[in-house]
């Protein structure tokens, strides 16, 4: 709107143009309220060489033409005008002086229209002039808004009205503006066509609390009850704000999860939910959730809303805590050890939230640790106590996981006090216990045969390993004039043991007993008992019967350390056919090791009777007297 003080630009160009040809120049549109009135300027020409006396002229509604009989709004020749505008309208300019300026009054909506003049100079010089003006009767202030509205720069919001009633002149007021600021009242203003109208501005800095804000303008005529009331929205434009989010969210694994976001702003934003720089959804809109079905651990994290549009942006994060029970914990470090090591073993889980790690062997606690992701158990000098299985528990009030490992101490063979040899009848029965690790080799070595018999020759030595113990059992079978010597040897990578094992048990060997002394003592006492037994009997016998036979035979008595010629040669093939039966891997009757002294088979060869025996025996007897 182009606002000028000076003479309207049609004027001019009448008044260059006088005396030129016919024409009329009056505003192509112009407004009035309901009620008041309306002045509608108008100039008009014809050529000077007519000179008429007196000019008259016609004002018509809505139609230039005569023929088409439209209503006359004024008639200066006769008065007579159209119902409508009957005292409503009258002439205020002198058309002598080419001024045909119209007034009209008590304006109501049915005369509002095109308005045409006609040139009346007598005869045939009349003319209507195409040019006309269209009345706009109007109830409403006219509030003008800038195109764009953004929060935080100044605007300028008018009010415009209508002042073309030279009658009544209408006073301005705004409505609802506490808070935007104080108008400026410009006052009354003449327009480019030559129309007039009161103006007043009010200036503000917009915030966007003020988006949708409904400004008024309030037009009144003293003395009058006319009021007129316009009204306008501020659209005020400014950047989104997110308003509207979750705070942090926990959420149990499996469950459903929905994520809110909501902004304010104008025009509305486009809203993006974002995961590490992932879109996971956008629109359009004021809010937008994001649901996320049956969350899982790997959902667990920093979630972002985007909010934007062409004014600014806006975001903010959320975090998701998805709580789940421990995972089965995971043990990295050393699982096999030489004693004496230092032994570090890391055991790791995850969980949310943090677990309890427990480390136990044999349900006893060797370390434990709040909160924690991860458990170090330190074991500074290990020893083969600490080999075996241990768990890694891992739990919190979701759950609870736990994983097994085996910590392998390795260590040169240690033969335990319990391994010993014991004697029960023909067989004697070695026991060898060896604790160590990894497994060792185990030989039984007997000095006086100058024989070793290890594990492989399974015909004798019987193993068997539970955990880190080795028993091993040597079985020796046969009568034995003294107890063998026998020796344990174990080894293994780390070192070599050995032990000589003892005798134990209730059934020892007699003369382990008494001892070689004992024996020669005992065998004494016998031959002297022989002696007298066989004295007493010689003499009953000659009382009693003179007829005496050799051929009876006696009680019979002899010593089990009798001896037999041939027994050692016999011996000797017996032993030696029994090596090469076990070193040739031959199979038949179980072999044993037989460790007598060299002895006869009393069933298989003739022998002397027991009589004879006794006799001899009772003979060297009173010999070893004398």
């Amino acid at each position: 709107m182009i606002f000028l003080t000076t003479l309207p630009l049609f004027w001019i160009m009448i008044a260059a143009s006088r005396g030129g040809h016919w024409g009329a120049w009056m505003p192509s549109s112009i407004s009035a309220f309901e009620g008041t009135c309306v002045s509608i300027p108008c100039r008009f020409d014809f050529p000077d060489e007519l000179r008429p006396a007196i000019v008259h002229g016609v004002w018509y509604f809505n139609s230039p033409y005569p023929k088409n009989y439209p209503p006359v709004v004024f008639k200066s020749r006769t008065q007579v005008v159209h119902e409508s505008f009957q005292g409503r309208s009258r002439l205020l300019g002198d058309l002598g002086l080419r001024n045909c300026t119209l007034l009209l009054s008590n304006l109501s909506p049915e005369l509002g229209g095109k308005y045409y003049f006609r040139g009346d100079l007598g005869g045939y010089n009349q003319y209507t002039f195409s040019e006309h003006s269209v009345l706009d009767i109007i109830n409403t202030p006219n509030i003008v808004v800038p195109p764009e509205v953004v929060a935080g720069t100044e605007v300028e919001v008018s009010c415009m009205v209508p002042d073309n009633c030279p009658e009544l002149r209408p006073e301005l007021s705004w409505l609802g503006h506490d808070g935007l600021g104080e108008p400026t009242v410009l006052g009354r203003l003449r327009e480019d066509e030559g129309t007039w109208v009161q103006v007043s501005l009010l200036h503000f800095v917009p915030t966007r609390e003020a988006n949708g804000h409904r400004l008024g303008c309030q037009a009144s005529f003293p003395n009058t009850t006319l009021q007129f009331e316009g009204y306008a929205s501020l659209d005020v434009k400014y950047p989104p704000v997110i308003v509207e989010m979750n705070s942090s969210v926990e959420a149990i694994e499996g469950s459903h999860v929905s994520l809110l976001c909501g902004a304010d702003s104008n025009p509305l934003p486009l809203l993006t939910w974002m995961r590490d720089g992932t879109v996971l959804q956008e629109a359009v809109a004021e809010s937008l959730f994001l649901e996320l079905e049956e969350v899982t651990p790997g959902e667990d994290g920093i979630y972002a809303c985007l909010a934007e549009n062409a004014y600014g942006q806006d975001n903010r994060t959320v975090g998701l805590s998805v709580m789940y029970a421990p995972w089965k914990p995971t043990v990295n470090g050393t699982v096999v050890a030489v004693e004496g090591e230092t032994v570090s073993i890391l055991c790791s889980t995850q969980s949310n939230p943090d677990p309890i790690l427990t480390i136990f062997k044999e349900k006893q606690i060797l370390a434990t640790v709040i909160y924690e992701s991860e458990l170090q158990l330190e074991l500074p000098a290990v020893t083969p106590e600490d080999d075996g299985e241990y768990w890694c528990v891992a739990e919190n009030q979701y759950g609870q996981r736990a994983t097994a490992f085996n910590l392998s101490v390795e260590f040169a063979p240690v033969i335990l006090l319990e391994s010993h040899c014991a004697a029960a009848r023909d067989t004697v029965q070695c026991l060898c216990v060896v604790k160590s690790n990894p497994e060792p080799s185990v030989a039984f070595e007997l000095p006086s045969r100058n024989v070793t018999v290890n594990e492989t020759e399974r015909e004798f030595v019987y193993s068997e390993r539970s955990g880190l113990l080795l028993t091993s059992i040597l079985t020796l079978r046969g009568q034995a004039q003294a107890p063998p010597r026998v020796i344990c040897t174990s080894r293994n990578l780390y070192g070599t043991k050995s032990l000589e094992l003892p005798f134990q048990g209730a059934h020892r060997l007699m003369w382990a007993k008494i001892g070689p002394v004992g024996a020669v003592v005992a065998f004494a006492i016998l031959i002297a008992i022989v002696c007298y037994i066989t004295q007493t009997r010689r003499k009953k016998n000659v009382t009693e019967s003179p007829s005496f036979s050799a051929g009876n035979n006696p009680p019979v008595l002899f010593s089990s350390d009798s001896r037999i010629s041939g027994a050692p040669e016999k011996y000797e093939s017996e032993r030696r056919l029994g090596l090469e039966r076990r070193l040739l891997g031959l199979r038949g009757e179980r072999p044993e090791l037989d460790l007598s002294f060299p002895h006869s088979d009393l069933g298989k060869r003739p022998t002397k009777d027991s009589y004879t025996l006794t006799e001899e025996l009772a003979e060297y007897a009173e010999i070893r007297v004398k």
